[in-house]
Parts: C-alpha cells; structure tokens; sequence
C-alpha cells in the first residue's frame, strides 16, 4: 500500500517526467492490446475462411457425386432404351418378313393355277400345246398375261384454278346505304394509291410504319416528351398517307404553337374545324381544342378580336369551361385596355 499519493521532496520537473513515462507506458500498453486484437481478429478470419472453404469444398464434392450418379443413372437408361429399340426393330423386321412371305404364298398359288390351266392334253397325241390367249395364238409359260397384276400409272400434273367471288354487301334494298360504302371503298382505294404512288421514302419504312394512326401515336409520345419537331415529322407523314383524319391536324397545330409557328398553327386549327363536321357530341371536344389554340395563335399575333371569336366559339360549345371563360375575360381587358391607350 502507498502511504500516500504524492512524493516527499519531488519538485514539479520530475513529476511532470514521471506523468509523461506513465502516459507512454499506457499508449505502449494499448498499441500492444490493439495489435493483439488485430493478430486475434485476423487469426479468427483466417479460421473462419478455412472452415468456409472446407464446407464449400464438401458440399462441391457432394454436388459432383450427385451428378456422376446420376450421369451413370442416365447413361444406363440410355444403354437400355438402345437394347429395347434394337430389338424392337428385329421384332419388326422379322415380322415383315413373315408377312412379306404370307403374302407371296398366295401370288404362287395363283400363278401355278393359271399354269395349271394354260396346259391342255391333246386327245389321240402324247404331245400337249398350250391354249390360245386373250390376243390369240399361242404363248408361254412366260407370257405377259402370267405376271402379277399391274400398278396402275401416276397421275399426270394439273393446275386448279381458283376464282374468287365479287365482294357484295348483303344489304336490304330499303336499308342499304350503297352510297356510303362506296364512298368506304374510294377512300381505301385512295389511301392504297396514295401509299403505292410517287412516296419513294415510304420504302424504306416499315409497315407500322406506313399506318397513320401508329404515327399519330408515334407523335403524340414525341410531343409528351418535349421533341415538337420530331412530333411535326411524325404527322406530316401521316398526313401525306391520311388527309382526312382531324385529329391530325389538332395535334400538329399544338406542335406548332410550341415551336411559335402561328400562321401554320391556325391553318391546321381551321383545317381540322373543316373535317370535325357535322357537329356532334363525340366531336365536341375536339372542336373546343381547335377553337382555344387557333385563338391562342390569333391572340400571340396580337389579333385579339379574332382569337376571343374562338374563345367565345369554345364556350358555346362548352360553357362549363371556367379556364377557357378565365382567358376570354382577359382577352376582353386586353382589347378594351388597347381601345382606350389608343
């Protein structure tokens, strides 16, 4: 036991020296520890690492075993479905055979019955003739009439002709709409000669590819993503393969005030307000987009009379509209702010 904690006549260098040998003995004291965990941990790794590499080598070896099994399992199998066809196949051709042989024995008996009857005794003489035949005179035992009955000849090549009937349409006098089909009919005709015509790049394309609504599609996902020109490609094609559709026309007047193409954006909205005829209630909301971007095209011209005529043309169509009767307001404040600054 120490009689107490501080030394007698120690001045303050040599505690101080003291204190600093007693911090190094414990830093030395805990590297030492440190660098026995570490030797320990690693140690441990190495072990552990071992035994994995041991079970891992086992359970290969297991694997293997299984496999070499069941090689041995399949080959075996193989060896013996060998064995079982080869003797099937003798089976089968000794039974060919004996039918073969079956078959034979009557073809003799026949043919040593009509020998039998080509052979007549002459009465008065020990000599014997043979009785005449089909084409008269005599003949042989080797003659053409004794051989097995003839195959008869191939059949000789011929074309079969197909024709088609005339497409009618199966419809009641007081109930046919001849007019409209016919029409139906022009228009295929003329998408199909519009497609075969003087289109040199539609060549080169594939067949989705020359079908409209695939590229109105086509362009509505370029217009999703931000590419308005690639959009504007897209219908321009289909348009070229396809005049008739509206919504074509709608959609690129939307590229087109995207990319500040005013005047073509309003010629493609008048355009599309031209094929959404008559006007019926599936078109309503085609007509109402028709009428807002050709008023939007108008009003960034600063022609704002014509674009709040549009404006005003949507809300007949569709008065619930608050956006669009939001927008015509601030036409109305424009054109009245622009009356009275002039």
């Amino acid at each position: 036991m120490w009689d107490s904690l501080t030394l007698a006549n120690a001045d303050k260098e040599k505690l101080q020296h003291l204190r600093e040998n007693a911090i190094l003995e414990v830093q030395e004291k805990a590297k030492e520890e440190t660098k026995a965990k570490k030797i320990t941990k690693q140690e441990n790794k190495k072990y552990a690492l071992e035994a994995t590499m041991k079970l891992e080598e086992a359970e290969r070896k297991r694997i293997e075993d299984l496999k070499e099994k069941e090689r041995q399992k399949v080959t075996k199998e193989l060896e013996l479905w060998k064995n079982q066809q080869k003797d099937g196949d003798k089976y089968k051709s000794i039974q060919a055979k004996e039918e073969l042989h079956q078959e034979k024995e009557p073809l003799k008996e026949r043919k040593n019955e009509k020998l039998n009857k080509t052979w007549i005794p002459n009465e008065g003489s020990s000599k014997t003739r043979l009785k005449s035949t089909r084409g008269g005179g005599s003949c042989s035992i080797f003659s053409q009439d004794l051989k097995e009955e003839q195959l008869p000849a191939p059949r000789a090549a011929a074309t079969i002709k197909v024709n088609f009937t005339p497409r009618v349409f199966p419809t009641a006098l007081r109930e046919s709409r001849v007019a409209e089909e016919e029409e139906w009919l022009h228009k295929q005709a003329e998408a199909r000669r519009i497609i075969n015509s003087d289109l040199s790049e539609l060549e080169d394309l594939k067949e989705e590819e020359k079908n409209p609504d695939w590229l109105k599609d086509k362009g509505n996902k370029m217009f999703a993503m931000g590419d308005y020109l690639g959009a504007v490609n897209a219908y321009n094609l289909a348009v070229r393969l396809n005049n008739k559709l509206p919504l074509l026309y709608l959609n690129r007047a939307a590229c087109h005030l995207k990319l500040r193409n005013l005047h073509k954006a309003i010629e493609d909205s008048s355009k599309a307000l031209e094929l959404l005829t008559p006007p019926v209630p599936d078109n309503e909301n085609a007509r109402v987009k028709a009428h807002v971007r050709r008023g939007t095209a108008f009003c960034q011209l600063e022609l704002y009379t014509e674009g709040l005529q549009d404006y005003e043309a949507a809300l007949k169509i569709d008065p619930k509209n608050k956006i669009i009767e939001k927008d015509a307001e601030k036409i109305r404040q424009l054109i009245q702010g622009t009356m009275q600054s002039s």
